[in-house]
């Protein structure tokens, strides 16, 4: 679409990743990857040019053999443009693109942007965050939550086991969505509160289960329950593999054994899993306002090295805006 001598389309293919890429983004290094494993098109990546400047981007990431996106993961604008108009563009394109990706009548799919921790501290950086944050609410969007990114490096020692739990393999399917959807109840993570909003803890946990649990691209063995002596369950953790990293997918402990300090040991045996793998690192995430859940990850050893920042919009399709 050309707009007097601006172009907004979608990249050609993988021989336009180098004009996509002009843009800095930590999430430049994936794109070629992403496009060979399908979770990225070329029809989802868009761009808008004035002759051979790349003026914005925007694009979206779905799971392998999904023909719809699962989140809108970049969004960018050349910060070093004197155009006054550098803001709209985006936001343009962002509109353009997303009557062409997203099916109409549904919901846009969830934005992510990855920060630096101290992205608050830096002025130039909270100019880029708080820039993009701008257009994407003036098409309607607003914050939805700012989630911890940490990482575990093999250097780091692992608690030593505690005794006071067994740990077990899952049995089946049926065991882990029980467990998960006893966990709901009181839960401060800020998707799952969320669903509670709109279905029963029950389905949450399915949701979330087929959404997530079952993409992993490792053994499901390596999943633990944690048990009283006796065998009650106590919490569970899913060390595994996604699409980039070993991660640690799902952490937490019953309710009612909350506040007595499983959530340590758990989160140690599930590390201690992955560890075994000789992996390079293990990355988690937890929302910020989960204390216990990062106060759990430093004490074992994981450094917060990036936050995201994850915004939604409340209707089915990205509205006019103020223009």
């Amino acid at each position: 679409m050309e707009q007097n001598d601006l172009t907004m389309r979608p990249i050609a293919g993988r021989e336009e990743l180098d004009l996509f890429s002009r843009l800095p983004y930590v999430l430049n290094e994936e794109l070629e990857d992403d496009l060979a494993a399908g979770r990225r098109r070329p029809d989802w990546m868009w761009v808008a040019v004035r002759g051979d400047h790349l003026l914005a981007r925007v694009a979206w990431w779905g799971r392998t053999g999904d023909d719809t996106p699962f989140l809108l993961d970049l969004l960018d604008i050349d910060d070093s443009s004197a155009d006054r108009d550098r803001a709209d563009i985006g936001v343009r394109l962002l509109r353009t693109a997303a009557a062409e990706v997203v099916p109409a009548g549904t919901r846009p799919p969830e934005y992510i942007r990855v920060v630096p921790p101290d992205w608050r501290e830096d002025r130039v950086t909270r100019r880029v965050v708080e820039d993009r944050m701008a257009a994407l609410e003036r098409t309607g969007a607003h914050l939805f939550v700012e989630r911890l990114r940490f990482q575990w490096r093999p250097a780091t020692p692992i608690p030593e086991p505690r005794g006071r739990l067994v740990f077990r393999p899952v049995r089946d399917t049926e065991e882990i969505l029980t467990l998960m959807t006893l966990v709901l109840d009181g839960t401060l993570d800020a998707h799952s509160r969320a669903d509670l909003t709109r279905m029963s803890a029950r389905d949450a946990a399915v949701k979330h289960h087929e959404e997530e649990l079952a993409h992993y691209r490792s053994p499901r063995d390596w999943w633990r329950i944690a048990t009283l002596p006796d065998g009650e369950p106590v919490g569970f953790v899913t060390p595994a593999r996604n699409d980039y990293n070993p991660i640690i997918g799902y952490l937490a402990v019953l309710p009612e054994h909350r506040g007595n300090g499983y959530i340590d040991e758990i989160l140690a045996e599930g590390t201690r899993i992955l560890a075994a793998q000789e992996v390079p690192r293990i990355r988690a995430a937890t929302d910020l306002g989960n204390t216990p859940m990062a106060n759990a990850f430093q004490r074992v050893g994981y450094v917060n090295f990036e936050r995201t920042i994850n915004m939604t919009w409340p209707d089915p399709d990205i509205g006019p805006g103020s223009g």
